[in-house]
Formats: structure tokens, C-alpha cells, sequence
């Protein structure tokens, strides 16, 4: 199934129009968003807590308290930004955890979203420092996961294209921060010209560039202006940004 018909509606503005109403899009389309970027608020959460339990049943419990209270109605408009909106709303949700001296427990019976804590705290420990902000951490997991989340989506166009070993080879030139192979020996690996291979890397940086505009377009509440597409680029320079050594 193509991804445009699993989620036909994904954009954040979506969901900031369904305030105050419990729309079947709008839950459609945070779940959307939950799946992509729950790692980052976890890394938060587990920054703060502890317990490593702890922290996975405060994660579930503050997405499904999002589901259940309405918790869209309070959203500013200097929240636009998906992440600053799960920020913020991360921030407000410990503290009021914290201020009952409990955690939830796994969203309170509830259907729980599909997230993948089995290598939840290694990768904590591998990808965060304990001397960075945790606010940093956050963003700098945000930037990872819609890098990732872009592109996982141009792998699995190279790879119904029959071109899965040239997606990976191609990989550490497009998310800051790896560190790519001599264009010569990526050349020689692939069999292709070393003109070639410059060509198909500059290609492959095209495509990436469009799918990660697409997945960050998702996260910036829309206003059906030209100011859409500047909010957008300054997104996608600001996570170079975070990313970039």
C-alpha cells in the first residue's frame, strides 16, 4: 500500500484545526506523528526520570493523555512547530506527574501506541550525553528522527527500483554528521564511473531533500500562504544545523 494512501492526512495544520473535537483525522494524523517522533520525547522523559520502567510508562501515558484530554485546545501560535508543541507539552506533563508523585502506568488500560522499547534505553545511552540539556537532546532527536524517517522513505523507493545496495552506499552522504566513502572507492564498489557515482549521489541528495521537505512539512502548522515554504526551509536549515559536527 502506497504511503499516501495509508495517510491520506498528515499535515500538522490538521490537527491544529481538529482543536477542541476528537476528529477521526486528526488522531489519524497524530498517530501519525507519535510513531515518527516518540523516540525524542522519550529521550526527555528518560533524561528526567530515574527508572528506565518509569520512563516508559510516563511516555505512554503522556501520548495517551494527548488522545484522551483534548490536550490540542491550549496550543499557541508560537507553537507551531510539532516539536515545540510536544516540548512544551512534555514539560507541562512531568511536572504535573511529578506533582502527583506517581507515574502512569502504561495509558491506563487503554490501547497503547506501537513503540519500540525493547532498544529504547541502549540507544538513549548511545545517541545522549548526561552533559547536554535535555532540551538539546530533544531537538537533536527530532532532527534525527525526520532525517531517518526521510530517509527510510528513499530506501524503499531504491529498493523497488532494485537499487537497495546503492541506497546504502549513497546514505552517508545525505544526513550530517556520517562519514562518506572517497567518491572513487564508492565508485569502484558500485562498478560505476567515478563521474557516475558523483551524478547518482547528487541525484539521490535531490530526492532526499524533497522527501525530507515532505516529512517536515507535516510537523509546521500550515497557513495556505507563501510563508508556509520559508517556515519549512528554516526548519530544514535549522536541523542541518543540530545535526551538522
Amino acid at each position: 500500500m502506497k504511503e499516501d494512501q495509508r495517510f491520506p492526512i498528515t499535515q500538522w495544520s490538521v490537527v491544529i484545526a481538529a482543536q477542541g473535537a476528537k476528529s477521526p483525522n486528526a488522531r489519524q494524523a497524530l498517530e501519525r506523528l507519535f510513531e515518527t517522533y516518540w523516540f525524542p520525547v522519550y529521550a526527555f522523559i528518560r533524561s528526567r526520570t530515574a527508572n528506565t520502567g518509569d520512563a516508559e510508562d510516563l511516555t505512554q501515558g503522556f501520548f495517551m493523555s494527548l488522545f484522551e484530554h483534548c490536550s490540542l485546545d491550549p496550543l499557541r501560535p508560537e507553537l507551531g512547530r510539532f516539536r515545540a508543541f510536544l516540548l512544551a507539552s512534555a514539560k507541562h506533563y512531568m511536572s504535573a506527574e511529578h506533582a502527583r508523585g506517581r507515574a502512569q502506568k502504561r495509558g491506563g488500560g487503554q490501547a497503547l501506541l506501537p513503540l519500540d522499547f525493547v532498544s529504547a534505553d541502549q540507544r538513549y545511552r548511545f545517541e545522549t550525553s548526561r552533559q547536554e540539556n535535555p532540551d538539546a537532546q530533544f531537538e537533536r532527536q527530532w532532527a534525527l528522527a525526520a532525517f531517518e524517517a526521510a530517509a527510510e522513505k528513499l530506501r524503499r523507493q531504491f529498493a523497488t527500483e532494485g537499487k537497495a545496495i546503492h541506497f546504502e552506499a549513497f546514505r552517508p552522504f545525505l544526513i550530517p554528521g556520517e562519514e562518506p566513502k572517497p567518491h572513487a572507492e564508492l565508485a569502484a564498489a558500485l562498478e560505476m564511473t567515478e563521474a557516475a557515482a558523483k551524478v547518482a549521489i547528487h541525484r539521490a541528495r535531490r530526492r532526499f531533500g524533497r522527501l525530507l521537505r515532505d516529512e517536515i512539512a507535516q510537523t509546521v502548522a500550515a497557513s495556505g500562504t507563501g510563508a508556509d515554504k520559508r517556515a519549512i526551509e528554516d526548519e530544514v536549515r535549522y536541523l542541518f544545523r543540530l545535526l551538522s559536527p
